[in-house]
């Protein structure tokens, strides 16, 4: 290689003569003059699975599934847990149910050394779809505030409300076992583990109702954080993730999760869409890179898992809490189990030619519920201690050339160590490369934005990674 040709490789926004620059240079000159080479290094630094550290090896070593098996069994005992069933009764409806949760979470913050508040975020949803009159719908809703980075949030959901074989039955057992007492499990076991525990970004555990009634409440909390500008760089919806056993005679599946994600942006303009269909991008939305990400952090012999990341929003004919975030324009995934039981969803409890329906305790799995909850604490762990993820990244086509050019926002991270640039084929599904440029927001690289897709993600000193950021012509 000429020099000539060295110098033009690697270009950046700090001064050329400063140490780091030279290494960042050394780097990616490297890297990039021995492309075959490359690529096994790429894998050795940074595009394998990452291992939990020491903290979150602790924190997912404490869910318990017996703790989880209590708050499952203790939902389905209220009986029903209807949107439209009673507010007041102290012992059956949504009422009871909401009451006991918010007491659950206010246990945990008291543990918190005042990192975490609970809250009823009650509002009144006028008639409308299910909804055959003016229904008073609450989330319970737990905050852990981050230290370093608070204003940057992670939220994940359970719905606590359940339903019968006809939606608009509010007075049956409804017991929700799977659907979805199990998601509530789920994650207010990884907030009451997380809730001694300091983080850098802030992360929201919210049980919200009205889901069963079409994603009333949901939509509400998404409202809320939209309105006050809140950066909300993940959400995760937990629905039905209460077995690997479908109980219908298939070969259970008990350490698979399916995570779904969309491609298209739920939120995508018009003008945005005639870009991507220009340039492609349809599977680099920030769901389809948050889904990378989880697996990255996830899937690992701490947590027992496979992560089987679909790439659609959601089931056929399904739908799920994520998606009124989705049409916010925030990044959210849906965790379900691998295979559906129709018997033990929806249903009256009842039983029919040897047949039991009905969403009761029995079907459900304590211990694979416990798994699910160690996906989500290892993901929003890692999203929460890691950098956020890049913004304002741009691929510079305002000229014809060979090489590329990335350019983004600097990182707010009082700990950034440098951002990493990644690419893949762009028929392959996963990155495939990985190159350290340093603590820039300006880089050049010898290889053509024709023929591949381009990613960034930040690092920090202790070697968390964020999520990639792909970037947007410009």
């Amino acid at each position: 290689m000429t020099d000539q040709r060295e110098r033009s490789l690697f270009s950046e926004s700090r001064s050329p003569g400063s140490l780091s620059s030279r290494r960042a240079f050394l780097s990616a000159s490297a890297a990039v003059a021995a492309t075959p080479v490359l690529g096994r290094a790429a894998r050795a630094a940074g595009l394998e699975r990452q291992d939990p550290g020491p903290e979150l090896r602790s924190l997912l070593r404490e869910i318990d599934p017996h703790r989880i098996g209590a708050t499952v069994t203790r939902l389905a005992a209220f009986g029903t847990r209807h949107t439209l069933s009673s507010q007041d009764d102290p012992d059956r409806g949504i009422g009871a149910a909401r009451d006991w949760i918010y007491e659950q979470f206010r246990a945990y913050a008291a543990e918190s050394g005042g990192r975490m508040t609970v809250e009823l975020q009650s509002f009144v949803q006028p008639p409308a779809s299910r909804i055959p009159e003016p229904t008073r719908i609450t989330n319970v809703v737990a905050t852990l505030r981050g230290d370093r980075d608070p204003g940057r949030v992670y939220v994940v959901t359970g719905h606590y409300d359940s339903r019968a074989s006809d939606v608009m039955d509010a007075t049956s057992d409804a017991p929700g076992a799977d659907d979805d007492a199990s998601g509530v499990a789920a994650i207010m076991e990884v907030a009451r583990v997380m809730a001694t525990r300091r983080t850098e970004a802030t992360i929201v555990f919210a049980a919200v109702a009205g889901e069963e009634q079409g994603l009333y409440g949901s939509d509400y909390l998404a409202r809320q954080f939209k309105d006050k500008g809140a950066d909300v760089q993940a959400m995760f919806s937990n629905d039905i993730v209460g077995t690997g056993d479908a109980h219908d005679g298939t070969a259970a599946d008990p350490r698979t999760v399916r995570l779904f994600v969309e491609g298209v942006p739920t939120s995508e303009t018009p003008a945005q869409t005639a870009t991507r269909q220009s340039v492609g991008g349809e599977n680099d939305g920030p769901s389809r890179q948050l889904g990378r990400f989880v697996r990255d952090v996830a899937e690992n012999p701490q947590t027992g898992m496979k992560i089987r990341v679909v790439w659609r929003r959601d089931r056929y004919l399904r739908g799920s809490d994520h998606i009124s975030f989705l049409l916010r324009g925030y990044p959210a995934a849906r965790f379900t189990e691998p295979r559906e039981n129709f018997a033990h969803e929806h249903q009256d409890v009842r039983t029919e030619n040897g047949v039991q329906y009905g969403d009761l305790v029995e079907f459900c799995d304590f211990w694979y519920i416990a798994r699910v909850a160690r996906v989500n604490a290892a993901a929003l762990w890692s999203l929460a201690q890691a950098p956020g993820t890049p913004k304002g990244v741009v691929i510079d086509t305002t000229r014809l050339t060979n090489d590329t050019t990335l350019r983004w926002q600097p990182s707010t991270a009082t700990d950034l160590a440098e951002y990493e640039v990644v690419w893949r084929e762009t028929t392959a599904p996963d990155w495939q490369h990985v190159l350290p440029v340093g603590n820039v927001t300006t880089v050049t690289i010898d290889l053509s934005k024709d023929n591949v897709f381009f990613g960034v993600r930040a690092v920090d000193r202790a070697g968390h990674r964020s999520p990639v950021a792909a970037p947007t012509p410009g």
